[in-house]
């Protein structure tokens, strides 16, 4: 890739998001940004012609999902981090669903499929476009009988180069949603199983409709692109932790009203459900600290937010705002390095595991029918008493 090429791509992301949060100033930067431009390649030409060594090819240069990420070779210890600062989440449906299918098809198999692995290797061959339904399917079909033959996953991705950035990233994803847990049989009996961990946020019997709104434009406050997913419905509804962490954040947000943030147990993902019920919005028994386990009912669908005036409904439509954060380093937690992601299809994907809830006529709250089990909740729990 020419130098012009890849000076382009790596300023793409960020002036793409400038623009989708404010079209007018970005368009105020472009002469300042041509100047800079011209001043670098001026500068880059002239080393060239004098036969200097360039500056710019001292740097390293790695492509993730299209966005260019620098970083300097002789970087003094210390001096930065070295993190995945940018994903781009393109999965659908149907191939999370493919993967996932051999996955738990496979677990109890000599050979067991992961499905992350899976994922990651097709996003090798279809450039992470999985719009290419049949370019995704014959990757895991070839990655699925190459292992059967006795091909090692490290030998068959040792040549690609972006495996191991595409699996951390689908790893910082989906880690938590696959795996073994205890569920109540209708004797109430528990009984271990394999397969999905994570629920649709949304209760099992309420009716709710959707759409990809992500990147949409938002104005109260400031002009910002919607970093997360609507999903419209009636005021109460259960909303449920769609996996288990722990309450990070629960309270008021002038933005998302009443609102609750759950962080996963490996700290990779942040959920945050907003706009929820006035006058009622939690849990009652919830509280910041709290472990918790996905399909639990954590609070109730409303219209709150967009107000500096707690427990004012400002939104005009009742719904839940449901947003993924993935953090890699604990410096994009906060601020302008902040990672959210598409979880439109995720939802498509989750549906097939709703939490089925009954009320209690007694204390007004939702709670679920039957029982489950995360071992990832007893493993908290016990590492949070060790501390104490």
């Amino acid at each position: 890739m020419s130098f012009f090429q890849t000076f382009i791509h790596s300023i793409r992301k960020p002036f793409l998001r400038l623009q989708a949060a404010d079209r007018q100033q970005a368009c105020s930067l472009l002469p300042a940004f041509f100047v800079l431009l011209c001043t670098v390649l001026i500068t880059i030409l002239g080393f060239h012609a004098s036969g200097q060594e360039n500056p710019i090819s001292t740097l390293s240069q790695t492509s993730y999902c299209g966005t260019l990420l620098w970083e300097s070779d002789d970087k003094k210890e210390g001096e930065e981090k070295d993190f995945i600062k940018w994903v781009d989440f393109h999965a659908d449906c149907s191939s999370l669903k493919l993967a996932y299918q051999y996955d738990v098809d496979s677990y109890e198999d000599e050979i067991h499929f992961h499905w992350i692995d899976l994922l990651a290797y097709a996003a090798c061959k279809n450039g992470n476009d999985f719009s290419k339904t049949s370019v995704t399917k014959k990757a895991m079909e070839d990655f699925t009988a190459a292992l059967k033959e006795g091909t090692s996953c490290e030998e068959l991705t040792r040549d690609m180069k972006y495996f191991p950035y595409y699996k951390e990233c689908f790893t910082a994803i989906l880690g938590g949603m696959v795996g073994e847990f205890e569920t109540e049989a209708d004797d109430g009996t528990m009984h271990r199983q394999y397969g999905l961990k994570a629920f649709l946020p949304i209760a099992k019997n309420f009716p709710y409709s959707d759409y990809d709104d992500f990147g949409a434009s938002r104005s109260y406050g400031y002009a910002r692109p919607h970093l997360g997913h609507d999903m419209m419905g009636q005021v109460g509804t259960p909303v449920v932790a769609a996996e288990s962490g722990y309450i990070e954040a629960m309270g008021w947000n002038k933005y998302g009203g009443w609102r609750i943030g759950i962080r996963s147990f490996d700290k990779k993902r942040y959920y945050y459900y907003a706009h929820l019920r006035k006058d009622f919005p939690f849990c009652k028994t919830l509280k910041e600290g709290d472990a918790v386990t996905a399909g639990d009912v954590i609070g109730y669908m409303g219209r709150t937010g967009y107000s500096t005036t707690e427990n004012v409904n400002n939104i005009d439509e009742y719904h839940l705002h449901f947003g993924l954060q993935i953090i890699f380093d604990e410096s994009q937690k906060e601020g302008n390095n902040e990672i959210w992601i598409d979880c439109y299809e995720l939802t498509k994907f989750l549906y097939q595991n709703r939490s089925e809830t009954q009320k209690n006529e007694a204390t007004k709250e939702w709670v679920r029918i039957h029982a489950w089990k995360d071992p990832a909740v007893d493993a908290f729990i016990k590492s949070q008493e060790k501390t104490k």
